[in-house]
């Protein structure tokens, strides 16, 4: 059965047993150490012992010997502890479709502008909104209020030039 998170992986020295430790094979000796002292293998003296060896060790032989009972080493990565649980982690939300954040702006744009992102406001509108039912995104409120706000202002300048045509054709 497969894990949610990465499974602990064993302490494996860098090279030959003979091979001259670094600083980070030290370290490293010392996070399994650390796990296993956390894990209530090792009783606090001999952790503190095994430390002050781990430190003191000129090979990777010696730091292989001081954990070699413990079966298992710390996670990679910055965290070092035991792996959270499935039911801990964050659950992945669906991004907010960019083009239905710019409807909504253009919507609400239109009455500062007098209506020139109307338009704008409608075919972005439509867009996003298509683009949301194929994708699964977030945005959807945004991109119905854009389309509102475009289609009452692209009706009110429609109305406006009716009224003008009515007002030029009755007065000539």
């Amino acid at each position: 059965m497969s894990q949610p998170y990465p499974s602990w992986q064993p302490w494996q020295g860098s090279g030959a047993p003979s091979m001259l430790a670094s600083h980070a094979d030290r370290e490293r000796a010392v996070d399994v150490l650390r796990a296993g002292y956390g894990e209530g293998r090792l009783e606090h003296g001999e952790f503190e012992k095994r430390v002050g060896r781990a430190y003191a060790a000129r090979t990777v032989g010696e730091l292989g010997l001081l954990v070699a009972d413990l079966p298992q080493g710390p996670l990679p990565g910055p965290a070092s502890f035991a792996p959270v649980p499935a039911s801990f982690l964050p659950v992945s939300r669906p991004r907010t479709n960019g083009k239905a954040v710019a409807a909504g702006v253009c919507g609400l744009l239109c009455v500062p502008t007098m209506g020139l992102t109307g338009i704008p406001a409608v075919v972005l509108g439509h867009v996003a909104r298509a683009e949301i039912r194929s994708r699964g995104e977030l945005g959807d409120g945004l991109a119905l209020t854009g389309l509102v706000l475009g289609w009452l202002s692209t009706a009110g300048w429609a109305l406006v030039l009716v009224l003008l045509t009515v007002v030029s054709v009755v007065a000539s």
